[in-house]
């Protein structure tokens, strides 16, 4: 097989707000020339690096809001999230857990700082990913998985160990169901630590470096920067210069037009009218504030 190279390593851009609780840096689409379509079927990510927030009574996050034509994926390496969605989807996620959401034909959500850690404060980092659908799966009916760290797959290698959040590796298979083929994998080395990954060459594949320092086939990989590697070549061997935490993904493209405008990602310019007049019409359900 052959390797996979890195077409580029994009740094972090400047942070922004998502409402009062998620500081982040925008990686997918972003600033960088890093198209929806480039790394299709994930077509937003946030990446909120390590942040201390100060103790609140009132949880900091982000009130009711909809979303139509994909799915939110978080995933908590520290702090703790609440999540109320209109299709009856909700939970705490915990260090360690994901939740999964699927909008599909139409869901309104919110997202605050777990209560209870709200009023302690402390360390917070987060990964939101938004991941596309096929047309045929846009209108589908809603649903939430919430997957706890205890519920996730791990491959255990030599000083290193792979969580399977999505897909599979090494025989273990992803805890998520998805609609198209993704591999979502939440890596996890000590120094010197090596763990190989092959993915078929027209999926568009990347690694986000959230701890540590990594060498890619020779290449160093800072923390906090995105590896984007090329459409070419199968193979790849993340090695930790320092204790290392990588998130990996790669999928299959959805090759669709995408319109994308705010909270919808539809596939043309009439479905996302129909998407405005269909939340404006009450028609996504109903969330308290």
């Amino acid at each position: 097989m052959a390797t996979k190279k890195i077409e580029r390593i994009i740094q972090p851009a400047g942070t922004h707000y998502v409402g009062d609780g998620f500081r982040v840096h925008n990686i997918i689409p972003g600033s960088q020339g890093l198209s929806m379509q480039r790394m299709s079927p994930f077509i937003m990510m946030d990446y909120n690096a390590p942040f201390y927030f100060a103790p609140s009574d009132s949880p900091r996050g982000v009130g009711v809001h909809p979303h139509r034509g994909f799915e939110t994926v978080t995933i908590a390496y520290k702090g703790k999230v609440e999540h109320h969605d209109s299709s009856g989807g909700g939970g705490v996620i915990n260090e360690g857990d994901v939740q999964w959401m699927t909008a599909a034909s139409g869901v309104l959500h919110k997202e605050f700082h777990e209560k209870e850690w709200s009023k302690q404060g402390g360390l917070f980092q987060m990964v939101q990913l938004w991941v596309n659908l096929p047309a045929k799966d846009k209108m589908s009916t809603p649903k939430y998985q919430g997957i706890s760290n205890d519920a996730i797959g791990k491959v255990n290698l030599t000083k290193a160990q792979v969580e399977v959040i999505a897909g599979a590796y090494q025989g273990t298979d992803g805890a998520a169901s998805t609609f198209t083929p993704i591999h979502l994998l939440n890596v996890k080395l000590e120094k010197d630590g090596r763990a190989p990954f092959s993915f078929p060459a027209h999926y568009n594949t990347a690694a986000l470096v959230l701890e540590g320092s990594v060498s890619i086939d020779g290449t160093t990989v800072p923390q906090n920067n995105f590896a984007l590697f090329e459409n070419t070549g199968e193979d790849f061997t993340i090695q930790a210069e320092a204790d290392a935490v990588v998130l990996v993904l790669s999928g299959e493209p959805i090759n669709e037009p995408i319109a994308a405008h705010g909270p919808f990602v539809m596939n043309t310019e009439k479905e996302l009218l129909e998407a405005f007049q269909d939340y404006n019409q009450g028609k996504f359900g109903h969330l308290a504030d």
